[in-house]
């Protein structure tokens, strides 16, 4: 039996239309588990992208105001992908309104206030998701197999990254992501939030940090109206506006197991076009992954191995969700097949009334991390990571 899903998008940008196909995509690639995700209303301050959200993407309702989608007795998904500095206020109402609701990280625009919003959704008692989507590359869930196989033996060490190339361009516009009082923190939230989700993901909780910052790129052309996302660019002479957060993060990172580590995240470094990767240690082996190469994992298990070194192992069929792609071995999946499986793992959730991994929970453990990074910068010291729960 088919169970239908509605949803509702609150904000229609890359990342809303990256969601909105995922959802479309559930039926077709995993038409086994009866799920059928109904793209029932989108909420852009934009005209013309709610427009095309109805006449492209098969969105039944288009509108401005995210508030109309909650009043709606048929939409049980909030799936918020609007500026960082919409999230509380959408996931709160939604929240309240009694609506399971999945956001894109960082979901707070503060640790304080992913905080707020994990305490909101947890009191309102709803199913709660967050875009942590390279979790789901199956080459990183069979790293994490083998961790709990105990393939590894004890692990030592964690070097985890993310290069990114879409602030390195000088001339790309100030969108809302270089302001600290429209995304909050930069390289911080936006991609080292990954950083630390995949490093409590593969090796545990992380207990101190000491961490440096640095804005490189200190000015940026200003942009006109409706092009301000941070993959345009304007013209040498053009005006420019102060960037107000960070482009770098780095951190030596000290886990409750023992794993001592790095991690770092840059927006506006020249090389790395996307490497989301990590490289892990253990006793009787290590593993290394980049999301560049997304199906490719470099493993090294001396002890089941006919010769030494690393060993490439591709991805394909025999793990998790790949083979709903494409058959076999060694043919490819993508970044947009991630968001699908993020999305297929919420509304089963969902569908099934349990928790969802990652959740909001998930995305405070990172805030936390943080949060201790942001107090590192201000003292110059190790800190200990506090949870910032509120009860």
């Amino acid at each position: 039996m088919k169970k239908t899903i509605g949803i509702g998008v609150v904000g229609f940008g890359w990342m809303g239309q990256a969601h909105s196909r995922a959802y479309r995509n559930i039926p077709v690639y995993f038409a086994e588990t009866g799920l059928e995700p109904r793209l029932v209303a989108v909420a852009d301050n934009v005209a013309e992208r709610a427009k095309l959200a109805v006449d492209n993407f098969g969105f039944g309702v288009g509108t401005e105001n995210w508030r109309d989608l909650l009043e709606r007795d048929d939409i049980d998904i909030i799936d918020c992908t609007a500026p960082t500095g919409m999230h509380e206020e959408v996931a709160v109402a939604a929240a309240a309104a009694g609506k399971h609701v999945t956001c894109e990280k960082p979901v707070g625009i503060s640790p304080q206030a992913t905080a707020i919003i994990e305490n909101a959704t947890r009191k309102a008692g709803v199913i709660t998701g967050c875009g942590y989507n390279y979790r789901w590359a199956p080459m990183v869930q069979y790293t994490r197999q083998l961790i709990d196989e105990g393939r590894f033996g004890e692990l030592t060490h964690y070097r985890g990254r993310f290069f990114s190339m879409y602030g390195r361009d000088r001339l790309g516009l100030l969108s809302w992501r270089f302001k600290q009082d429209e995304a909050g923190y930069g390289a911080l939230a936006d991609i080292m939030s990954h950083a630390i989700d995949m490093a409590q993901f593969i090796c545990g909780p992380i207990k101190r940090v000491v961490s440096v910052k640095e804005i490189f790129v200190k000015e940026r052309p200003l942009p006109t109206p409706g092009a301000a996302t941070h993959y345009e660019r304007g013209k040498p002479g053009d005006p420019t506006g102060e960037v107000t957060n960070e482009d770098y993060v780095g951190a030596l990172v000290e886990f409750e197991n023992g794993v001592r580590g790095t991690l770092e995240a840059d927006r506006s470094i020249f090389g790395p076009q996307s490497q989301m990767s990590f490289e892990m240690n253990g006793s009787k082996g290590a593993a290394y992954w980049d999301h560049e190469k997304l199906n490719q994992l470099q493993l090294y298990l001396p002890e089941e191995q006919p010769t030494d070194g690393f060993v490439e192992v591709l991805s394909g069929d025999a793990y998790k969700h790949h083979g709903n792609f494409v058959p076999g071995g060694g043919n490819s999946i993508g970044y947009e097949d991630l968001k699908t499986i993020e999305a297929l793992e919420f509304i089963t959730a969902v569908a099934e009334g349990r928790p969802n991994r990652p959740d909001f929970g998930d995305a405070l453990a990172a805030a936390s991390v943080a949060a201790a990074m942001v107090r590192s910068w201000e003292t110059g010291q190790w800190e200990d990571v506090v949870s910032l729960r509120i009860d």
